[in-house]
């Protein structure tokens, strides 16, 4: 469910590209830090974002450090973390093991299965530390695993189950801003859902896998697409509502750039391919057309 929270690269200035890496570098080393080269593994810009947004909400102090990047060895780099960078780093370990969980109940992926007890102790401490964000988690899991084994094909709802395990997640701490932090997290969390689902529509129709989009395809049509841009376009309007009620001044940029911006980059890339991959189809099928005609 990771990898839509992104800024526009196009869109945004050198400077404040840097500011971001130097985020994303940060929450690289404190994986590190907390739970070795397996945790750098996990590494996102989901979480990322989440950083960014709590700093400059917050405006808590960075620890800036430049550090050689063993993927990067030529050039020195910068990392910027502070306490959010920990609690991102949490969420982050958390929401993979879950996810490592959750592949070996539906594939037996042995893989995925040595993953999740490689992130056993750290998943025990993260617990005890934020037994609300765990819980959170956990009863997201369990739920979305019974709505999808009764094919629940109420796409709000299945969506919904998405969105108030995130917004528990963005509601770091218990204070005045953690109920509109919630309400962003909540539509961002049914954005991803269903932006995960439209992405993968194809891939689960083939392997007659759940999808909770395959319906509103079969009876949309051509109208699928306008349908999923509508909803989506909905959840990210409401989210980005909440994000401008916060007072936030710090990064407000670079956070704009991804809410008005990034979030659309991967929606885009799969639209434009699956335009080609229809454009495609449809020649090959006049051709054959054309040579039946021919004999």
């Amino acid at each position: 469910m990771f990898g839509y929270i992104n800024i526009n690269q196009k869109e945004l200035s050198d400077e404040n590209k840097k500011i971001y890496q130097a985020y994303y570098c940060g929450l690289c080393r404190k994986l590190k830090e907390i739970a070795g080269r397996k945790g750098q593994m996990l590494l996102n810009y989901d979480m990322t974002f989440l950083i960014v947004l709590l700093t400059g909400l917050y405006e808590t102090e960075n620890d800036k450090q430049e550090f050689t990047c063993g993927l990067h060895p030529t050039k020195k780099r910068t990392s910027y973390i502070n306490e959010v960078t920990e609690y991102a780093a949490d969420m982050n370990i958390i929401l993979s093991y879950q996810n490592f969980e959750d592949d070996w109940k539906d594939e037996h992926s042995f893989t995925k299965k040595a993953f999740a007890k490689m992130l056993g102790k750290d998943y025990e401490r993260i617990m005890k530390k934020y037994p609300r964000q765990v819980a959170a988690v956990e009863t997201y899991m369990e739920q979305l695993g019974e709505a999808e084994k009764r094919g629940e094909s109420n796409i709000d709802v299945m969506a919904g189950l998405s969105g108030t395990m995130l917004g528990e997640i963005f509601a770091w701490k218990d204070d005045m801003w953690s109920e509109e932090l919630r309400c962003m997290g909540f539509y961002m969390g049914k954005f991803i859902y269903l932006m995960d689902a439209y992405e993968d529509i194809e891939a689960d129709r083939k392997k007659n896998t759940y999808n909770p989009l395959v319906v509103l395809a079969s009876e949309s049509g051509k109208d699928f697409d306008t349908l999923s841009r509508l909803m989506l376009t909905s959840m990210m309007s409401e989210c980005a509502k909440s994000f401008e009620r916060l007072p936030i001044l710090l990064h407000a940029e670079i956070l704009r750039n991804i809410l008005y911006s990034g979030v659309w980059c991967k929606y885009e890339y799969n639209r434009l391919k699956k335009q080609k991959k229809n454009a495609v189809s449809s020649k090959r099928n006049k051709k054959e057309n054309g040579n039946e005609s021919k004999e």
